[in-house]
């Protein structure tokens, strides 16, 4: 694993690549990372990206949003397969029809969807900024919000916003179970729940602190207490592990789940160290966005970028 590892890091530097990824890839992927972060840190990070090759260890939308930011930089995925049950949760034809039956909406879409659907948007948002950029609309002007209806609804919360929601949601975050959450709280009772905004309005009743996964590293580094029960996918555990070694990190239960008792995305696990590097060998798979559309999806991020600035 070790000889995978220096191989990469030298044929990254003969390449000029830089690679990217986020919080739920697997560790050994992680650890020969140039940047490991949340969707906005990500986004953030590309556009700043001066390589010849970005390598994004994620998933599809997050190498397109890459891509679109990049126009003229080679973006490859180690898998193409890498989707996201959210993304697919919002087919571009029929988001249109639903723009359509909602004349003169703003619509802000999360990040976590295909190019189509971000060239559809006026604004879109990531978990760390999704208030800020919802509070940027003026509230005489109706808001559609896509895909996930459980940011939704917790954006409507913390802006007194009403919305139009399209109904999608994250798997993961769907899977967690709030009596197994309850029973593991009762065994760890000075434990703080903290909780990831795509998860179910119950379990985010249970929680402390709700935030990105950037905005939970930060508070389970702030916060005096040394137990925390961790809603989001498991991957996060690694890199807050390293940020708080002292701390005991305690992932939430799923309702089922058969090789830990935590919440995984398959997706984010289909990346491997050995498919990291054929990618870098071979330089594909590439990631290529029709013009029109990455135009289109461009303003939308842009506007983000500059609103998350502010």
């Amino acid at each position: 694993m070790q000889e995978l590892k220096e191989k990469i890091l030298t044929l990254k530097k003969v390449k000029n690549a830089v690679i990217l990824a986020h919080y739920y890839q697997e560790p050994d992927i992680q650890e020969i990372a140039d940047y490991v972060g949340d969707s906005l840190g990500l986004s953030q990070e590309a556009v700043k990206a001066k390589a010849d090759i970005i390598l994004f260890a994620g998933v599809h939308f997050m190498a397109e949003t890459a891509k679109i930011l990049n126009p003229n930089t080679k973006v490859i995925l180690p898998d193409l397969k890498a989707g996201c049950s959210l993304a697919e949760s919002c087919p571009p034809d029929i988001f249109k029809k639903f723009i359509e039956a909602h004349p003169d909406h703003i619509v802000i879409t999360y990040v976590n969807c295909s190019a189509e659907i971000k060239a559809l948007s006026h604004l879109v948002c990531t978990s760390s900024n999704a208030v800020k950029i919802v509070e940027s609309v003026p509230e005489n002007i109706p808001i559609i919000f896509a895909p996930d209806k459980n940011l939704g609804r917790y954006i409507e919360q913390q802006t007194g916003r009403k919305m139009v929601l399209w109904d999608g949601s994250c798997v993961v975050h769907e899977a967690f179970s709030l009596d197994k959450l309850i029973a593991l709280h009762q065994k760890h009772p000075n434990a703080k729940i903290i909780a990831h905004p795509e998860s179910e309005t119950h379990i985010l009743k249970t929680a402390s602190y709700i935030g990105s996964t950037s905005g939970m590293i930060d508070f389970v580094k702030s916060n005096p207490s040394n137990e925390f029960i961790v809603a989001t996918e498991a991957g996060i555990l690694y890199k807050m592990q390293q940020e708080v070694p002292q701390k005991l990190l305690i992932p939430a239960p799923s309702v089922e789940n058969n090789t830990c008792a935590c919440s995984e995305c398959d997706f984010m696990k289909m990346n491997t160290l050995q498919k990291v590097y054929d990618c870098l060998v071979n330089e594909s798979p590439e990631i290529t966005i029709p013009n029109a559309i990455q135009n289109r999806a461009l303003i939308p991020i842009e506007r983000m970028l500059e609103l998350s600035h502010q």
